[in-house]
């Protein structure tokens, strides 16, 4: 594993690092380590009483989404996806997976035109799961993106939650910039905790 001190520290090194990682579970252990966090995550009191989750389509070694998709429809939660516009994330209410497409960043999305924006001020009232392929004690995290949901969360109101498997939790600090956002609160197959504040 690469270290997160030193000249290795580069975020691309880790991503690397952990995506090698990956690649040595075998599919029935991470169905099964998958399930525990989606079971952690909908146990949460925040979870229970949420009406909104904004959600996010898994992309490469992404924490996989879908079936907690599914879990909050049934639930009775409304579910919204991203879309990239202009370099800034706007949240879309969607009531199926079907019909999303490719955006510009190769991430599935769906069609503004065939669904409804949400409104900012339902902000306040949701849980906004943010995808990570490494996250650490703090709140932190190494993903794919270009710093779009770190824009995003700079101004939003609502639980901020990092959905991750145990071995993808760095045991060290993970390197980051004055405006990348930590999350609220880690779920992963073994434990959640708070990383920054009380929800």
């Amino acid at each position: 594993m690469a270290s997160t001190y030193g000249e290795d520290a580069s975020k691309s090194a880790l991503r690397s690092a952990y995506e090698a990682v990956e690649m040595q579970l075998a599919p029935a252990h991470a169905e099964r380590v998958d399930r525990e966090v989606r079971t952690h995550f909908t146990a949460m009191a925040t979870y229970r009483k949420t009406p909104l989750i904004l959600a996010y389509v898994t992309y490469r070694n992404e924490y996989d989404t879908e079936a907690l998709i599914h879990k909050a429809w049934k639930d009775g939660k409304r579910v919204a996806l991203p879309v990239c516009d202009r370099g800034r994330l706007v949240f879309y209410e969607i009531d199926s997976l079907e019909g999303l497409h490719a955006g510009s960043r190769g991430v599935l999305e769906p069609d503004p035109k065939a669904c409804s924006p949400i409104d900012e001020a339902d902000f306040a009232d949701s849980i906004c799961l943010v995808p990570g392929l490494v996250f650490d004690a703090e709140g932190y995290r190494i993903g794919y993106g270009a710093g779009y949901y770190d824009n995003f969360l700079a101004d939003y109101p609502g639980v901020k939650v990092g959905l991750v498997r145990a071995l993808r939790i760095s045991s060290n600090p993970l390197p980051h910039d004055d405006h990348d956002i930590p999350m609220d609160v880690l779920v992963s197959d073994g434990a959640v905790w708070k990383c920054k504040r009380a929800v």
